[in-house]
């Protein structure tokens, strides 16, 4: 009969459907299931008939065949599956309509497909299911050692394909349930081993089973080797160590244990590998045919080895040594028989490298000698045990060195535990920085979100961080929604702020086990990916993606608290900074780990002790918790926390405590300009911040770049002690991070304000803007990846005696991120930390076409603005010279005769600077940069000035041109020497000349600063004007000047007359020196554009300013076009408080026919109280104000508080008259806070009062107990005291003045010298 007859009489099809499904399965099965079949005797008519039977049994319904159901080879579905997809046989309808809601929308989509193969071993501990189109890896939730090569039906699986989250070429199939063993009964003939082969082996195992020992018994057989013993051993598995990978040797250890006794067993055979799929924690197991080695790496102690004869049993029970079925017969027969010495085990793993994991390199390796290379983790411990005498105490502790005593961890945890509980604080060290010690647990929950696959980051039950780095790798990624239970797993609290307070760590005694696999589909865990493809991901890439990091884990071996701070940063870094490339990210971040942390090299980490010893110990065993952990933040997120900060009330705006007592125009004119300064290391009050970018300049100013957004800086370097303006070029086109910064707002409002009430209502304000900036010092700055020019600056500047240079990359102008350096001269190159020959670093062909690419590329594309020309190469030729520029004028807005843009009105930025030509023009076949000045670059008899016109694009070398520096001014895309060569000025016969001539930089010519140059004798000398110091411009009579001052005070001034919106263009400027002497600076910004840094704290240059002297005979400085000022020093780096004025006498002072000081610091005795003025003010018009305004023509219903008086001091060398105001008063009368608002309320009703403590009231009654009040006070020993005061001097051109005086009858006329007038800046109470 036909094997299709016999199939069809076997079922007895209902229909054609059925009767062609028949025939498809038998084909199928003779075509792919049976070529891999190897029990002998097996037809393929009775194996299709055993398919058929099993497809049956495990359907929903027994009365029809599932003609819906297809059987697909494994070829097809790796092919065409490109979708993950679930298949339940024994599903219904409704069934899967309730398994779809439950799992959500992104559920996976059922497939009807039968899948029907051999289970057998893969590569190291890998399943796979096979036909005879090939195999796929297959993923068990409880294997079985007796699935091994066995004909399989599945009945419920999934299938997730390579191109989904975390799976290899070739996809992944999951077994959700176990399989359907194919084994045909005998009675059909079909019996897989006869009777008689079958009771031999039963026999066989049988004896194998009766000499079955306990862990406590096997550990006595440790101490004395006997060479070809082997021993079966019995008991529960208290822990699985992972796959290891050493000196090219695969392996794994799992302890048995037996009660407070555990012995561990290392399996390194190939055919015993896949054991790890079936032994699980907990399970109770025999293992045959061990035999007893030496493990050199774990201090030389004796191990049990499995053999190629060795056979796991699971789910044991000690009945079984003398009861065995036929299944473990026929699960426990199959592998290979490899040979192998006793000698060949003792010296497993012998030379002493770097331990890898499935491509993961994982801790130490160990001699081939018995020298003891682990003596520093367990020192006293093992002192302890080997110097023990020969007695039996010897034999029993011997015995207890193989049969630790075991400290189980505590039961199962799950999210409903209390997981979050804090460890008891370690010990403390640094302020706000504590060492904890984890604890160690067993946990299970569901996986619900993977932060970072490569870096084996996940978040179980939406509230607890699972690490799995400091493990191998799992051969099959977790995906959401996997169910997995984790054993003596570490448990910390709080390691890193950016994850979840409780933190779970696996280290090499862990064991995770899936226990459930994820019913949702890829796009769940698309966000793990952060924002890359899986092409990025795959293994084409040599360095893929987040997967370094466990790799530089691993080579380092930091803390836990520095690696998920460092894998945090590199997902917001590859956010913010996508032109590199990503691989470099991690390194990128790691470096700057190391750099802000301060992180070095952790301690060795000894695998075999982590994995065997007890007590445990491993690098997760104690950990650092800092709340205060530098926090990155992208440009662009910080410029909305900043414009946030600017949408603050306006009340907080105006100075604290006097808000309310300031009249409409003061309220207008403290609004017009605000500022606010942040620091990043007390922003957020805990944590600082960290910015890293790109540094470019761009708009006359210094920005600092990322992906996201740029922001304009502030930026001063230091030397020889002091700071100074940013000159060096090769900033320009560096990858920084900047650690210390000061963020800077500055709000500008032109409003119209009738009352402090009123400061809530939008309809006063008729422009506002704000502008935000950086201030930071570059001594506070790291480079990670410097430019070319950066690059070659530090290789001759680490040429200097006693300087150490760092080995930084450099990176090209593009910001394209960091590469090696390559083989230029004089170029270190630096390797990638963890980076393996052909895994993680780049190929030496792509080093070198990188440096090539590097030469050929220039800096104007990362100087300029977008739209600037770039399209000159440094491979091509030019011509340059060497300048020292003298003196650099201001940026103006001028028109240059360009065409103006859309919405522009055709004015361009421009400036000047004047500097002397060094040398020659001299050509280059290429770019030379800023490599040091050449001999052929100088000329000794050559004394040339030029000036420089900058206008459009090329005005971005502003905040880099300082005077005194030396620079390499170069022209690309020529060879014309005269292209250099400034134009002088056509003059007239006979009429000499004395303008320089002018050379116009080109948008595409680019300068180099040349820090040390050839300088000549006569160039060391300062040509530059003479910069003062605030008290020899008072002092001097030049009408221009350049000094060097501190900003005390700024003020907005508004021009009214300005119709456009922007009507803040003049500032006045309140600056000092360090003797405490000030003076008044005049800027006109109209036709400028604004500068940054003109804050109080900040030193300024202000160079080419005009000496003028006002009508009061006080001296100012005004700013001309000519004029620049430039930020030299930072007030926020700088320890020391701005400068004290200068103790003053009141009689020089007064005597004085100059000004020498404005402001001064007075000791003085109060003599007597000349006038008090208090009252009750309209806050519009200014008059009194008593139940409504006196002015008939205000209709204000708002008024301020307003006071005023005058006394007389003296300090021994004359008197003057000291006028205080607002919040001085309640000091000096002695009032308390209620005392004083109980004075305003009850000046309410009259509105005004003056009091005259040495006469009479000239406004009220003289019988008003008010007056009589304030005239006691104002005469008691409370107010006639000694004081301390910082006054302003009061300038007037009244020198003397007329005054009567009456005698008798007689008035008497005089002029009398004015007294000096001081108003009061700040009071003390001596």
């Amino acid at each position: 009969m036909e094997p299709l007859d016999r199939i069809r009489e076997h079922f007895n099809p209902r229909g054609e459907a059925e009767s062609s499904w028949l025939q498809n399965m038998l084909s199928f099965v003779t075509d792919q299931l049976l070529p891999v079949v190897s029990s002998p005797g097996v037809c393929a008519a009775q194996l299709s008939v055993c398919v058929v039977r099993s497809i049956q049994d495990n359907m929903c319904v027994s009365h029809s065949l599932p003609v819906s159901y297809r059987p697909v080879c494994v070829s097809e579905l790796v092919s065409l599956q490109r979708v993950p997809c679930v298949s339940n046989l024994s599903w219904s309808t409704n069934q899967h309509r309730a398994w779809a809601r439950e799992a959500g929308p992104t559920a996976l989509p059922r497939v009807n497909l039968l899948l029907i193969g051999c289970l057998r071993r893969g590569r190291g501990q890998d399943w796979r299911l096979t036909d005879a189109s090939g195999s796929v890896t297959c993923e068990c939730l409880s294997p079985s050692p007796l699935w091994l090569d066995r004909p399989v039906f599945l009945p419920h699986w999934n299938y997730i394909p390579h191109n989904a989250s975390g799976q290899e070429a070739g996809g992944c199939l999951e077994l959700i349930g176990s399989p359907v063993l194919l084994c045909p009964d005998a009675a059909q003939g079909l019996a897989v081993c006869p009777d008689a082969a079958q009771g031999l082996a039963v026999r066989a195992l049988g004896a194998d089973l009766r000499g079955v020992v306990t862990v406590r018994e096997a550990a006595a057989l440790l101490i004395n080797r006997t060479r070809g013993q082997r021993v079966c051993v019995r008991g529960e598995v208290g822990s699985v160590c992972p796959l290891l990978l050493v000196s090219g040797t695969t392996f794994f250890i799992f302890i048995l244990t037996d009660g407070e006794d555990s012995l561990p067993v290392l399996v390194k055979e190939s055919s015993r590998l896949w054991w790890a799929q079936c032994v699980c924690v907990g399970q109770s197991v025999c293992v045959t045919a061990l035999r007893v080695c030496v493990l050199r790496g774990w201090r030389g102690n004796n191990i049990l080895c499995a053999t190629d004869q060795s056979d796991v049993h699971t789910n044991y029970t000690h009945t079984q040594e003398h009861t065995h079925t036929q299944e473990h017969t026929q699960g426990h027969t199959q592998g290979q028989t490899h040979t192998q010495t006793e000698g060949q085990t003792q010296t497993h793993t012998q030379t002493h490298t770097q331990t890898h994991t499935e491509g993961h390199t994982q801790g130490q390796t160990h001699t081939q000698t018995e020298t003891q290379t682990h003596t520093q983790t367990h020192t006293q411990t093992q002192t302890q045990t080997h110097t023990q005498t020969h007695t039996q105490t010897e034999r029993q502790t011997q015995t207890q060195k193989h049969t630790h005593t075991v400290t189980q961890p505590p039961v199962m945890m799950s999210q409903d535990d209390h997981c979050e509980e804090e460890e008891p604080e370690r010990d403390v060290g640094q302020s706000g920085v504590r060492m904890k010690q984890s604890r160690v647990i067993s946990y299970q929950g569901t996986v619900t979100e993977v932060v970072s696959e490569g870096a084996g980051l996940y978040v179980i039950d939406r509230r607890v961080g699972l690490c799995l780095a400091y493990q191998p790798a799992l051969s099959r990624k977790l995906r959401a929604g996997d169910r997995v239970e984790l054993h003596h797993v570490h448990f910390l609290y709080r390691p890193c702020p950016d994850f979840p307070p409780s933190m779970l760590c696996t280290c090499l005694r862990s064991s995770v086990r899936l226990t459930a696999f994820s019913r949702q589909t890829d796009r769940q865990t698309d966000r793990q990916t952060d924002g890359q493809t899986d092409g990025q991901r795959g293994g084409a890439c040599r360095c893929p993606d987040d997967a370094v990091l466990p790799r530089l884990l691993l080579e380092k071996n930091v803390g836990v608290s520095e690696y998920l701070w460092t894998c945090h940063l590199t997902k917001q870094l590859r956010e913010s900074l996508a032109c590199v490339k990503q691989q470099c990210v991690c390194v990128l971040s790691w470096k700057l780990m190391e750099r802000v942390l301060s992180r070095g090299r952790g301690g060795r980490r000894d695998i075999y002790c982590e994995m065997l010893d007890h007590p445990h110990t491993c690098p997760l065993t104690q950990y650092r918790v800092d709340p205060a952990m530098p926090q990155f933040i992208s440009l662009s997120e910080l410029s909305v926390f900043l414009n946030t900060q600017s949408a603050a009330p306006l009340s907080s705006l105006l100075p604290p405590g006097v808000g309310s007592g300031l009249t409409a125009a003061q309220i207008n004119s403290a609004l017009s300009w605000t500022y606010k300064t942040l620091y990043s290391d007390t922003h957020t009050g805990d944590r600082q911040l960290l910015l890293v970018g790109v540094f470019e300049a761009s708009d006359q100013t210094l920005k600092l770049r990322d992906d996201t957004a740029a922001m304009s800086c502030v930026a001063t370097e230091t030397e020889e002690g002091g700071q100074r303006a940013l000159s060096n070029t090769a900033w320009i086109g560096c990858l920084v991070c900047v650690q210390h910064f000061t963020m800077v707002t500055e709000r500008f409002i032109q409003s119209d304000f009738p009352s402090y009430q009123h400061l809530d209502q939008e309809q006063y304000i008729t422009h506002t803007h704000c502008r935000v900036y950086l201030q930071f010092s570059l001594d506070r700055v790291h480079i990670l990846s410097p430019s070319v020019t950066m690059a070659t600056h530090l290789r001759h500047k680490g040429e200097e005696p006693n300087h150490k240079e760092e080995e930084l990359e450099p990176v090209n102008q593009t910001g394209e991120g960091p590469h090696h350096k390559g083989e230029e001269p004089g170029c270190h190159r630096e390797e990638e930390p963890g980076c393996h020959k052909g895994e993680v670093s780049v190929s030496h062909k792509e080093e070198e076409s990188g440096v090539h690419k590097r030469k050929r590329e220039e800096d104007n594309s990362s100087h300029s603005r977008p739209g600037a020309p770039q399209t000159a190469v440094s491979s091509r030729p030019c011509v340059s010279m060497v300048i020292r520029v003298e003196q650099k004028e201001g940026v103006a807005y001028t028109n240059t005769g360009a065409e103006p843009k859309e919405n522009e009105a055709g004015l361009t930025a421009s400036f000047t600077a004047r500097a002397a030509v060094i040398g020659p023009v001299v050509l280059w076949g290429r770019d030379p940069k800023n490599q040091p000045m050449a001999d052929r670059e100088t000329d000794t008899d050559r004394d040339e000035k030029v000036l420089l016109l900058f206008s459009g694009v090329s005005s971005r070398w502003f905040p880099l041109l300082q005077p005194g520096c030396f620079y390499r001014l170069t022209a690309a895309n020529t060879q014309d020497p005269s292209s250099l060569v400034g134009r002088g000025v056509a003059g007239r016969s006979g009429v000499e000349l004395h303008a320089d001539v002018t050379l116009q930089v080109r948008s595409d010519w680019r300068i180099q600063t040349l820090t040390r140059p050839l300088l000549l004798r006569r160039y060391t000398q300062a040509l530059s004007p003479a910069v003062l110091s605030v008290s020899e411009v008072l002092d001097c009579s030049s009408e221009l000047v350049s000094f060097q001052a501190m900003v005390s005070e700024r003020i907005s001034l508004n021009d009214r007359t300005n119709d456009s919106g922007h009507k803040h263009t003049g500032v006045r400027l309140t600056v000092c020196d360090q003797t405490g002497r000030s003076l008044q600076v005049y800027l006109d910004l109209s036709h400028t554009p604004y500068p940054p840094g003109l804050l109080p704290g900040n030193t300024l240059l202000l160079s080419a300013f005009q000496r003028k002297m006002s009508r009061t005979g006080s001296v100012y400085c005004r700013y001309l076009p000519v004029s620049s000022v430039t930020v030299v020093s930072l007030g926020d780096s700088s320890p020391a408080p701005p400068p004290l004025p200068p103790m003053v006498h009141l009689g020089e002072w007064a005597a004085a026919s100059e000004p020498r000081c404005i402001v001064g610091r007075v000791r003085c005795h109060v003599v007597c109280f000349l006038m008090l003025n208090l009252q009750w003010s309209c806050s519009l018009c200014g008059a009194v104000y008593k139940q409504s305004c006196s002015s008939s023509q205000c209709l204000s219903t708002s008024s301020v508080f307003q006071s005023q008086a005058k006394l007389v001091v003296d300090d021994g060398t004359g008197e003057a008259h000291l006028w205080l105001s607002g919040d001085q008063l309640p000091a000096l009368l002695g009032l308390a806070a209620a005392q004083w608002e109980g004075l305003q309320r009850a000046l309410r009703v009259k509105g005004h009062i003056r009091v005259y403590p040495r006469g009479h009231s000239t406004v009220c009654d003289s019988d008003d107990p008010l007056i009589h009040f304030l005239s006691c006070v104002c005469s008691s020993d409370v107010v006639c005291r000694s004081l301390s005061l910082t006054c302003r001097k009061q300038t007037s051109h009244r020198a003397e003045e007329m005054k009567r005086f009456s005698r008798g009858e007689r008035d008497f006329m005089t002029t009398m010298t004015r007294p000096l007038q001081l108003t009061c800046l700040q009071l003390h109470t001596v």
